[in-house]
């Protein structure tokens, strides 16, 4: 009965479903629904044709990517200018395109889906869904909003994040959803496996629950966090760069006590170049205080011609990091010059910055290595990995004012989050409009601005040293589980029927 009710409409249902994901993230943050919803779509595949499959994996992701990033629409339309017509086909690309990904899980999970009920909800559909979770995050340059393990930073399952990350993350809720589906479908056989599953995750996280995988090391910080609080339609007014200069300027002066001062990405709306009195003057002020300020800002290089995405450091120690993972369509267009002409008459940006190379070495501030990220890459954990675990703090800077009041920044802190409980280390977060926070090792925001608003946030943090698993291993082990996982699947047929050349039908 249960099966043929969620089979009726089935496409309509996991659309529904899908949207509904969303709310298991930021800032709703009820993560208790995603293993249900991930159920509901568990439920709705099975024994479904590869086609119906696909489709129904397709709606659960177009449902998700609708309601979960409709707040590109804001960035395009209400700030970039783009007519509405034009914002709706890109966003609407953008979501299909994710979509895609959700199809071909279900049409992929097919292919190596045994008759057995435990090994297609406890091996085949969490690993191929980990699998395209993955692929999505780094093919084409990745997109990995949404992964379902970000909502789990408040959920048991956040004990994992240190030892397996995001993706391991997502597989253990994939598997506590295969889990729940065999007790409703399977044989008292596959029952059993799942009830042994749920059981086994629930001791092991229990285990881990309270685990501190770094240590302290050398003395605290006081840091402050300096938001301008400049909306995005008046931030990079010429007119209003002498304001934005005094405002930051007149917060600081106001910050003598504290050891490290971070703006966020591109405070100053101009070129490195074109700022070098204030700059210095900054400089002179940071080393008559004893204290250190790291701020973002556009630089270009005369050499190549290359504009890029910047942090400097100033005061005792001097450094500077260069943005690499740029944002497609909004900091580069990988497109020709023929389709450049277009976006000139559709007033889009077409000037691309250039990415900052591999191999950067950490910023360093009173005596501490940072690791920084600006923006969009704090959703990418490998690249901050790069520099741990030599670095003892995490950095990051961003403007989320292209997103006005949506769900976007909640869920980019949410993914900052994930960041410091992935590297067991604390996370500095300042932007232009919010959400500035403190973030500790264990994920949790110990301070935090209003948005919108021109505020100071401060904290005393403890830079911390050591590995963290994850940051031992990266993704490795999770993906290579998976690997392990549909093999086991795949030659199950085989081991019912050894001498067959061929998995029954």
């Amino acid at each position: 009965m249960l099966r043929r009710l969620l089979t009726v409409r089935g496409r309509f249902v996991a659309a529904g479903a899908g949207a509904g994901l969303t709310l298991s993230f930021a800032p709703f943050s009820l993560w208790w629904l995603a293993p249900i919803l991930l159920t509901v779509i568990f439920l709705l595949i099975e024994g479904a044709p590869g086609r119906e499959r696909a489709l129904r994996g397709f709606w659960f992701g177009f449902g998700a990517f609708a309601t979960g990033t409709y707040w590109l629409y804001i960035s395009i339309h209400d700030f970039g200018g783009v007519a509405p017509p034009i914002a709706v086909a890109i966003c609407g690309a953008l979501i299909l395109l994710m979509a895609v990904y959700l199809a071909a899980w279900g049409y992929l999970s097919g292919l190596v889906a045994p008759r057995e009920p435990a090994w297609q909800f406890l091996a085949v559909l969490p690993a191929t869904w980990v699998g395209v979770e993955w692929l999505r995050g780094w093919l084409f340059s990745g997109f990995p909003w949404l992964s379902l393990g970000y909502g789990q930073i408040d959920g048991p399952l956040s004990a994992w994040a240190p030892v397996v990350g995001v993706h391991g993350v997502s597989l253990l809720l994939a598997l506590a959803a295969g889990a729940l589906t065999v007790l409703l479908l399977g044989p008292n056989r596959a029952r059993i496996a799942g009830l042994t599953v749920l059981a086994g995750g629930i001791a092991l996280t229990a285990l881990l629950t309270g685990r501190t995988w770094t240590a302290p090391v050398g003395e605290a910080l006081q840091v402050a966090l300096v938001q301008g609080g400049i909306s995005q339609d008046r931030k990079w007014l010429l007119e209003e760069l002498e304001t934005t200069k005094a405002l930051f300027r007149d917060l600081t002066l106001k910050l003598d006590k504290a050891d490290l001062i971070i703006w966020p990405e591109a405070a100053i709306p101009a070129l490195a170049h074109e700022e070098e009195d204030f700059l210095r003057s900054l400089g002179e002020l940071m080393k008559a205080r004893h204290q250190e300020l790291i701020l973002g800002i556009l630089t270009f290089d005369f050499g190549t011609g290359e504009f890029r995405n910047s942090l400097l450091t100033i005061g005792a120690n001097t450094g500077v990091y260069h943005k690499r993972h740029l944002v497609p369509f909004g900091e580069y267009f990988p497109v020709p010059e023929l389709i450049r002409n277009v976006l000139r008459l559709m007033n889009l940006p077409y000037t691309d910055i250039t990415p900052g190379l591999d191999g950067q070495r950490p910023l360093l501030a009173r005596g501490v290595a940072l690791a920084p990220s600006i923006c969009y890459e704090d959703a990418f954990g490998t690249e901050l990995r790069d520099f741990l675990p030599e670095a003892g703090l995490l950095v990051n800077v961003s403007n989320d004012g292209w997103f006005g009041d949506s769900i976007a920044p909640h869920q980019h802190l949410q993914m900052a989050r994930f960041r410091a409980l992935e590297a067991g280390r604390f996370m500095l977060r300042s932007t232009n409009t919010g959400i500035t926070a403190v973030v500790d090792p264990f994920g949790r925001v110990v301070q935090q601005g209003a948005q919108f608003k021109a505020v100071v946030v401060s904290a005393t943090v403890q830079p911390r040293q050591g590995a963290t698993p994850w940051v031992r291993f990266g993704n490795w082990p999770v993906l290579s589980a998976c690997v392990v996982l549909l093999l086991a699947a795949a030659l199950y047929p085989y081991r019912l029927n050894p001498r067959s050349k061929s998995p029954p039908a």
